[in-house]
């Protein structure tokens, strides 16, 4: 068993399925999106090619040794010797069985051996996991909007299936079309060799072969293209409805029963042309198969017949095409199966290889913190629309000064923050940081500057502690509890316990932390800040969900997080804004007044009236 597993292990690890790169996005024309992945293991390819090429050889040779073997009884019986046993067997015709016996038995096995370790030990695991790893990789770098505009189970079901698709899609072209394709060409040599017209009918048989597939193909492509889109549809909505089950149990479910019938409908429409054209490629091979087979057996007991082939070659004759015409429904069935997965290889390159909207420069640098000085200089974002969101915005933020962003609802104040951290490029103008363009600084070492708390709480489905530790490359224990007690959260997390009996900072939180109230989350957000403790900090709607007290126990310690940082702050409640620094009073994307929280009230303007708004008794 050592040895074995010795095996095993020496196969698995041929491929490093995470070894890193320095670029991940794979190009996105088909043969060279396969090939990105492929030249990377080619060796493993190579070895799965040579593999069906000795298997497709052997597998003739077999089925030669039947009508040896038929000749070999034959002539025994016909010199009379039946009566002498094995013994008699062996001592005329030992050295050709032992070949016989050594091929079927040795050879073949330990080719089959290697065939089944290269697929199942070295690509199955190997190869699948690295697409699957270089693709999420590419993916997580998209920018906000590109997973804004699609479903995150869509986009998950895509990635995951890349590896499998393309591992499938190309075991099935050297393991098993190469593998029929070698064997075909075989079975033509060695019919030639008994009487031309026998390989001339098999060379008819490949060309009609190739004829029907050639014209069947590619509308299996495109149907199977069709088909994995409108899969990838109905999972995406499936996650969609799961993930919001609340809201769906709320409203009956009945719009949501609608929204994914609607997509399994569309889903089974595209099935239909599909499998119609599987079945008339079915039938047509049927037909052509039963002609091949039947003039096949004509011909060769014709020749038996006229005394100018043996009975043995009669029978290795029609073994071989028996074999040969169950080859073809396999291979019919595998270009069945290697064409979906060209569709769904086609369809998750289309998001896989999708470029990312936000890059690093070729010439990107290490952003570099001085102090945190900020400055928006003639930026404009319009999220695509044609009226702006942030129009023609400069701004000018002092090292260390802490800024409240204040303006009705659109006036842009969440997409200033986001242009800040380089979640979105602006159309025009630029964001400068301690004198560095963002645009051309390395987005992860410009983030690693940043904490930020927004109103919607993003929780993963992980340990309270894994969710403040978030980010951090070493976690510490002492230091995530302290982070914890300053977001006023300590006290609630030592209280919690979960299903699997899991307590306080080992509990697991839920899809997005769905086992915690909003003020909960929130906290738990406010930890983790406090925790990265970042030099500039970004709070949008921070403490929305949290009642007064709470908010005015934590307001204390984010007072004290904010010391020596340069901060922004977003918050409906204007009383939270008024000790800072400087308020900006944003509306329709421009700055429309600027001051402190008193100069603003004597102006008596928007921020005023806003104000006034939220103080009237």
């Amino acid at each position: 068993m050592r040895i074995v597993n010795a095996v095993f292990e020496f196969f698995e690890g041929w491929i490093d399925p995470f070894k890193p790169r320095q670029d991940y996005e794979p190009p996105n024309k088909f043969l060279a999106y396969v090939w990105h992945y492929v030249s990377q293991v080619k060796w493993a390819f190579l070895a799965l090619l040579l593999y069906g090429f000795a298997n497709a050889v052997i597998e003739a040779i077999v089925f030669s040794y039947v009508g040896q073997l038929v000749d070999i009884l034959t002539q025994f019986e016909a010199q009379g010797k039946h009566a002498t046993g094995w013994d008699g067997l062996l001592a005329e015709f030992g050295s050709t069985l032992l070949l016989m016996f050594f091929v079927v038995a040795l050879l073949r096995a330990t080719i089959v051996t290697f065939g089944a370790l290269i697929e199942e030990q070295v690509i199955v695991p190997g190869f699948f996991m690295m697409m699957r790893w270089q693709s999420h990789k590419h993916v997580i770098g998209q920018s906000l909007s590109f997973f804004q505009n699609d479903l995150a189970g869509r986009i998950s079901q895509k990635v995951f299936q890349s590896g499998m698709a393309t591992g499938d899609m190309m075991i099935s072209l050297l393991q098993v079309i190469w593998f029929v394709v070698i064997y075909a060409v075989t079975t033509a040599g060695l019919l030639f060799s008994l009487d031309w017209q026998l390989g001339l009918v098999i060379a008819v048989w490949i060309a009609a072969f190739y004829a029907i597939a050639r014209y069947f193909i590619p509308k299996v492509r495109d149907h199977a293209r069709r088909s994995a889109e409108t899969a990838s549809g109905v999972s995406g909505r499936m996650v969609d409805s799961y993930s919001n089950i609340q809201t769906v149990k709320l409203h009956g479910g009945s719009n949501q029963d609608d929204f994914i019938l609607e997509a399994m409908h569309k889903h089974q429409q595209a099935i239909y042309p599909f499998t119609r054209t599987l079945t008339s490629m079915r039938v047509c091979l049927a037909v052509v198969n039963g002609m091949v087979i039947s003039i096949i057996a004509y011909i060769a007991i014709d020749l038996w017949l006229s005394q100018q082939t043996t009975l043995g070659s009669v029978a290795f004759v029609l073994a071989l095409v028996l074999r040969l015409q169950l080859l073809s429904g396999r291979l019919l069935g595998n270009l069945n199966g290697f064409f979906r997965n060209v569709g769904v290889t086609q369809n998750t390159m289309d998001l896989v290889a999708e470029p990312h909207q936000i890059q690093d420069q070729p010439d990107a640098v290490d952003f570099e913190f001085k102090g945190g000085k900020i400055e928006f200089q003639n930026v404009s974002f319009h999220y695509d629309k044609v009226d702006g969101v942030i129009d023609e915005l400069n701004l000018k933020i002092e090292p260390g000064e802490k800024i409240g962003i204040v303006g009705p609802s659109g006036a842009g104040k969440t997409t200033l923050l986001h242009l800040l951290m380089r979640f979105y490029d602006p159309e025009s103008g630029a964001v400068v940081i301690d004198g560095q363009n963002i645009a051309k600084v390395r987005q992860d070492s410009l983030r690693s500057n940043f904490s930020f708390v927004q109103q919607d709480v993003q929780l993963f489905h992980r340990s309270v502690f894994e969710n403040i530790a978030q980010g951090s490359a070493f976690s510490d224990k002492d230091k995530v509890i302290e982070a914890a007690k300053l977001a006023n959260a300590h006290e609630f997390i030592m209280k919690l316990e979960d299903a699997k009996g899991n307590t306080g900072y080992d509990v697991q939180v839920g899809e997005r932390g769905v086992k915690l109230s909003g003020g909960q989350r929130q906290r738990i957000a406010i930890a983790r800040a406090l925790y990265r403790d970042a030099p500039i900090l970004v709070l949008d709607e921070a403490t929305s969900q949290l009642d007064s007290g709470v908010e005015e126990a934590i307001q204390e310690n984010l007072s004290k997080l904010m010391a020596g940082k340069t901060v922004f702050v977003v918050a409906h409640r204007l009383s939270t804004l008024s000790k800072l620094d400087r308020l900006i009073v944003l509306d329709k994307g421009k700055i429309v007044d600027e001051g402190a929280h008193k100069a603003l009230i004597s102006k008596n303007g928007l921020y005023a009236s806003l104000w006034a708004t939220q103080t009237k008794v």
